[in-house]
């Protein structure tokens, strides 16, 4: 084979030689490339899934509303507008109407006394529709201990033990123990005592929030103090 032929092979041999190093070197960049690129991309997913985030808010307290003494009902009778009527619920828990006498109305939602009313005007008047509904209603609960206005609160709609703190004037930040504020109930004629920790709610410690029931006793010791 002459010379030249020979010297052009090992040329071409050389420069084929040199691409393949060439595009060798750029898959390992742009797999580094890739490399650098995934691993930040993980970076920041992992900071961002470490950041804090604000607690949810907690679901609105609901609860099947139950008649009670001291509740104002309103009665509406679309057929017999004459008969339409507000009363109060009484200390025995009944409520006086036209044509019917007394009705028993403690302790009934106001659907299940909207049915029971229903059935007891069937035989006086024709139509069989009756609306019940709640006009006004307020309860007591007593709170007592290491706060500015010791006493009865009255409420007109679902209240915590916090709100009833406040409600008699907030608590003395001198004396109060609010890690162990006592609720005393009447549960079916036996009294209950419930402990709450009040200072880890003001804390955001806890987002339970405790409601009162009529006539509950809330009581927010003094801490024990070394003279």
């Amino acid at each position: 084979m002459p010379a030249t032929k020979r010297t052009l092979q090992a040329v071409n041999l050389n420069h084929h030689s040199e691409q393949e190093k060439i595009k060798s070197m750029n898959l390992k960049s742009n797999s580094l490339m890739a490399g650098l690129l995934m691993a930040s991309a993980l970076a920041f997913t992992g900071c961002a899934t470490n950041e804090t985030t604000l607690p949810a808010t907690p679901a609105a307290h609901t609860e099947t509303v139950i008649l009670r003494e001291g509740d104002a009902v309103k009665i509406a009778f679309p057929g017999s507008p004459n008969l339409d009527t507000t009363q109060q619920i009484r200390r025995d828990g009944k409520i006086s109407l036209s044509l019917v006498g007394e009705v028993d109305a403690k302790g009934l939602t106001p659907d299940e006394l909207q049915k029971k009313l229903i059935d007891l005007y069937a035989p006086q008047i024709s139509s069989k529709e009756i609306n019940v509904s709640v006009a006004s209603s307020t309860f007591p609960v007593f709170v007592n201990g290491a706060v500015v206005h010791p006493g009865k609160v009255l409420s007109d709609h679902p209240l915590t033990a916090l709100e009833a703190v406040m409600e008699a004037g907030g608590y003395d930040p001198n004396t109060a123990n609010l890690k162990a504020v006592k609720v005393i109930r009447n549960e079916n004629g036996k009294l209950k005592n419930y402990r709450i920790n009040l200072k880890d709610i003001l804390d955001g410690k806890s987002d339970k929030a405790f409601y009162l029931q009529p006539g509950d006793i809330l009581v927010v010791p003094e801490r024990f103090q070394m003279f």
